[in-house]
């Protein structure tokens, strides 16, 4: 499916997730894209963008996580193309739920997912759609007392962690 075919209107999550697999399926379009930097974090790369979709491509190393978040008002769906990452749900009071995406594995989610992904191994790589187009989204804190707390941030911010003191991941 080239990027003009597709419907002029916000996509579902099914839809999403044929738009990352059929990407996937044709690495013409991604691989040159493909990039590990040394410093600075994960790297990734704006595919396409329009009114109602929002297509990144994203290069993972092992130390390269996203902290807890939401994706605000869009839908998404991520398809990993090489390597592997790490999906994390949180489950307040109880172990969080851990996923592993392996290569030509797909997932799609809501507007109301918070979830955490990690580089599993080096040079994992990742499609990933959004609809409507990411504009804003929620970073997730827990504080040692178990306050959670929401701040809402741009798309164009690199997501990571929020605070070392404030990690939901130390909390059961």
């Amino acid at each position: 499916m080239s990027y003009e075919a597709l419907p002029a209107r916000t996509l579902d999550r099914r839809e999403l997730l044929d738009l990352v697999n059929e990407l996937a399926a044709d690495p013409s379009r991604w691989e040159e894209q493909v990039e590990f930097p040394e410093e600075g974090g994960r790297h990734f790369a704006s595919l396409y963008r329009d009114s109602h979709v929002d297509v990144w491509l994203l290069c993972w190393r092992p130390e390269d996580d996203t902290g807890w978040h939401d994706h605000d008002t869009s839908s998404g769906a991520v398809r990993v193309v090489a390597g592997t990452l790490l999906e994390c749900n949180p489950r307040i009071g109880g172990e969080h739920l851990e996923t592993v995406i392996s290569e030509g594995e797909s997932f799609s989610f809501g507007p109301d997912h918070i979830h955490r992904l990690t580089g599993a191994v080096h040079g994992s790589v990742s499609i990933h759609a959004y609809s409507p187009p990411l504009w804003r989204l929620g970073q997730y804190s827990i504080s040692g007392s178990g306050v959670m707390r929401r701040v809402s941030v741009s798309y164009a911010d690199e997501l990571r962690p929020m605070d070392d003191t404030e990690q939901m991941a130390g909390v059961a």
